[in-house]
């Protein structure tokens, strides 16, 4: 069994694939630091000085101020402004994994094009017989005619 699990451990695609999660996560963490330190302060400020971070609904009736006394006092909140910070998150990675797959899918297009890129013809046609020869020849073999 143990070896069993080294074999599956060990293949390309699993490897692969963890790669790409750790990346993925990475990549994440930095799309949040951008939206929520980056791009929603200024968007907050051009809306009236508005912290999206802070924006809920208070649904106990007691008026709480912040976000921080509510989830403190253990009221219960919707917190719309962060679920409109993670549409905005999810929209940028969402972009972003766009932007890769296009680039990707591009350089496959640009591959398969120099694969079915047609190769040098080898062969000619005899002007007199119309037989293929070679197309470095000077004289066809069937009909011996001077072709050049």
């Amino acid at each position: 069994m143990w070896n069993e699990f080294r074999k599956f451990i060990m293949r390309g695609n699993v490897i692969d694939m963890a790669v790409g999660i750790i990346i993925g996560a990475a990549f994440g963490k930095i799309v949040s630091s951008l939206v929520k330190d980056i791009l929603m302060p200024p968007i907050g400020m051009l809306l009236g000085g508005v912290d999206f971070a802070n924006l809920f609904i208070d649904l106990s009736g007691k008026g709480y101020k912040t976000l921080a006394e509510a989830t403190e006092a253990g009221a219960p909140v919707i917190k719309y402004g962060v679920f409109i910070n993670t549409i905005i998150e999810f929209l940028i990675i969402a972009f972003a994994i766009f932007l890769v797959v296009k680039g990707i899918n591009r350089m496959q297009e640009m591959k398969k094009k120099e694969e079915e890129a047609p190769a040098a013809p080898t062969t000619k046609e005899c002007p007199y017989c119309h037989m293929q020869i070679p197309i470095e020849a000077v004289k066809c073999p069937y009909c011996t005619a001077d072709l050049k």
